[in-house]
């Protein structure tokens, strides 16, 4: 690890306070000059440190740059996130790690962009990807559990992601079911994932995780419709999460909840956050719209709708394309 790497990443496990010159000079085994001029290189590069007199360096809570290193510093997992790729910019961050895991990348490696050129959400729709503004990023798993088991997978991500972004923010999060994460009745986070079988079609190769969280205000990159069903985590609870930290908690929160898909230890989390359930809804099934009472979330993350002739579906997250709370 070169004085640069080690340098942020010492700072990063600071936690927001000061650490000397001379302290961080011992630490790395450089000298003074050395720490100076890393300051002034990582300056050059974007992030924001800072400085004073008598206390020393710290990362300013004002920096928004994405670092391999500020998102390491807070990890905790066995496999998840040990190998992590950074783009300024990029296409898809699901694209590339649909390329990665073809070629034989790892499980847990997590892929992270500032901003998306051709972001997607589910049924090729685009996902608004400004730069600096959200967190876009992908994970690629090789799970062992079943094609069936696997079909659980966003849902389990639903309630982790959940849970990552409320320990950052402390503002509740809900769930629409299957896979949008909600504040205050507006969208504020997308999953798509995407798998491929393997060769015998009993199991999965790999999956792909793809998370896009709006996470500073973004308003203005926004359309007027956009605005009216989406918002960020800024624009609901007034602050402005670094976006490393959030997404180290992400992984860390993935790893737990998908440990649990077999033991479906997640789905009362997942029912307590749905806000479906107990509406009226409209779906897309099968091409057709239908309107039905969602009456809750079953064993397998489906959700339970019944219709006016007492009838009732269990619809999958490939059976529903569309479903919205009526007015």
């Amino acid at each position: 690890m070169n004085v640069k790497d080690s340098l942020l990443e010492t700072l990063a496990k600071a936690d927001g306070r000061y650490i000397s010159g001379a302290v961080l000079a011992e630490k790395l085994g450089v000298s003074r000059s050395a720490v100076w001029k890393a300051v002034k290189s990582l300056e050059n590069e974007g992030f924001i440190i800072d400085a004073v007199k008598s206390r020393g360096y710290k990362i300013s809570a004002e920096n928004n740059r994405i670092s391999c290193r500020l998102i390491s510093a807070f990890l905790d997992t066995e496999s998840l996130g040990k190998k992590i790729i950074v783009r300024d910019e990029i296409n898809s961050t699901n694209t590339l790690a649909k390329e990665l895991a073809s070629a034989g990348a790892e499980h847990g490696t997590v892929i992270v962009a500032d901003m998306q050129t051709e972001g997607r959400g589910r049924l090729g729709r685009t996902f608004v990807s400004p730069k600096g503004k959200g967190l876009y990023m992908s994970i690629i798993i090789r799970p062992d559990f079943s094609i069936e088991t696997a079909s659980l997978i966003t849902s389990a991500v639903a309630c982790g992601v959940a849970v990552a972004v409320e320990k950052i923010c402390g503002h509740e999060v809900k769930i629409k079911w299957v896979n949008d994460l909600y504040m205050n009745g507006r969208k504020i986070c997308g999953i798509l994932t995407e798998a491929s079988l393997g060769m015998e079609m009993k199991s999965l190769d790999y999956a792909v995780i793809g998370i896009g969280i709006n996470v500073r205000s973004a308003e203005e990159s926004f359309s007027h419709d956009l605005r009216i069903s989406a918002t960020s985590i800024e624009d609901e609870t007034s602050v402005k999460p670094d976006r490393n930290r959030l997404c180290a908690e992400i992984i860390n929160s993935l790893e737990k909840y998908l440990s649990e898909i077999e033991t479906r230890n997640f789905i009362n989390e997942y029912r307590r956050r749905e806000i479906l359930t107990g509406n009226m809804i409209t779906a897309n099934v099968n091409g057709s719209t239908i309107t039905a009472f969602a009456e809750g979330i079953d064993g397998n993350a489906n959700l339970i709708a019944r219709f006016a002739d007492g009838t009732v579906k269990h619809l999958s997250s490939g059976e529903a394309n569309l479903c919205r709370v009526t007015e």
